[in-house]
Parts: structure tokens; sequence; C-alpha cells
């Protein structure tokens, strides 16, 4: 179920909310997640790419720079949630709007860095909502204070670091526990799955990447309630 302008939140979903933004969009990409949630959420120009699908967004959220009228005719109007302000991007406005068990996202990853940088910023402020972003090669995510994985032995598992974090693993080739993460020092790129693998983190703030692959086993895992969730930040 979804509900609309619900308690000062635009997007309320009982189930997984799929969001696609304007940016780059694999030709498998639209029907891994709409296979895969229950209701769909745009970005201002993500969504081109629904509407030419014939999926009409639930809601589109953003300032309107880069959706043509082509597309945005073809919504309607109760569903086009338009804020203006400039100090935040479409990603930044759409993830701080919904509310979901899950947040899967494409259009997000790949094309220009400056982008990919600002929306992996926003995934970490944001560090109160569950969020899987999809890449060409990789699904990426905020490390939750806890989750246990069922992948594959050998899977890439890289942790990167946008703030200071410590914490404990598991069925990791190079165990974490006694390590220091910061942006400007210890990263964990190209660990290695032995077995299923287990994260406890100490606090926010440590990117996980793995193989597109795993998609499905880190959203059976948030969606598992057993992660829990960091306390939103207090801006």
């Amino acid at each position: 179920m979804v509900n609309l302008r619900k308690n000062g939140t635009i997007v309320r979903s009982n189930g997984p909310i799929g969001l696609f933004g304007g940016g780059r969009i694999g030709p498998d990409d639209l029907n891994l997640v709409l296979n895969r949630v229950t209701s769909v959420v745009a970005a201002d120009g993500g969504a081109a790419v629904l509407v030419d699908s014939g999926r009409l967004p639930d809601a589109v959220i953003g300032d309107f720079d880069s959706l043509g009228d082509k597309f945005k005719d073809k919504i309607p109007a109760n569903r086009l949630f338009l804020i203006q302000e400039q100090d935040s991007t479409d990603f930044d406005k759409a993830l701080r709007n919904v509310q979901a068990p899950l947040i899967l996202g494409a259009g997000f990853l790949g094309g220009r860095l400056d982008h990919q940088m600002a929306v992996l910023n926003t995934l970490i402020r944001y560090q109160d909502q569950a969020c899987i972003l999809i890449g060409e090669h990789e699904v990426v995510f905020h490390a939750p204070p806890k989750i246990s994985l069922a992948i594959a032995p050998g899977d890439i598992v890289s942790l990167f670091p946008l703030a200071r974090v410590t914490g404990r693993s598991k069925g990791l080739e190079w165990p974490i526990e006694g390590l220091v993460f910061e942006p400007d020092g210890q990263a964990g790129t190209s660990n290695r799955a032995l077995s299923d693998v287990e994260l406890h983190m100490d606090g926010p703030g440590l990117l996980v990447m793995m193989p597109r692959a795993a998609l499905d086993q880190v959203m059976q895992a948030f969606l598992s309630g057993q992660t829990g969730l960091w306390p939103a930040r207090v801006e």
C-alpha cells in the first residue's frame, strides 16, 4: 500500500520502494527493480525511463529541472511533488521524503564522478534509511548495525568509510576487528568472502560494496528486520 503526503512524508509504503534516478540505467535494471518492489518513485528525470516503459511512477520528487514536458505531461498532477530548493540533489530530496522498509535505487551510480560522490554522501547522511543502490557491476549500501549475508565464497566485499568507524566481522578473508576505518586512512578495498559474512559495526559511516549478483541476499537481510537501523542524524 502506498500513501501520499501522510504525516509529512510524501510516499509511505509497507513494502520495498523502487527509486529511479536520471543517471545511467542498464538494460536489465528496470526489470530487476520492478520485479522486487511494491511501488515506484522517481527522482526528477528518473521518471523518463518509467514513462517510456509504460509504468508510471507513483510519485515524482525533485526540482523538475531535468524532467521534460514530454514525460511530465503523461504523469498525473497529483503524483508530481515539486521541491524547488537548490541546496540538495534530487536523490537527497527523494530519500528524505519516502518511508519504506527498504529502498532499491537505480540510475544513481555510473556517469559523472561528482554525481556519484554526492549520492554516496547522501546515502551516509540518511543513516536511518535502508537503501541499496544498483551499479553496473555491484550493489552498494550503508552498513547497518549488524548484517548477515549468505554469499558465495570468493565474492568481493569492499568496505569504504565515509566516517571514522570500527567493527567486527566473520567470514571475511581479512577480518576487520581491531581496524579503524577512516576516509583518509584505512579502507577495506577488495576483501573477500570465505563463507557467509557477518558485519557488526560500532557506528554509522561505512559503505559496503558487493557483486550485483548478491542483491537478493542483501535485500533479504534488510527485510528480515534483524539488521537494526541507525538513528536519524540531528542536523
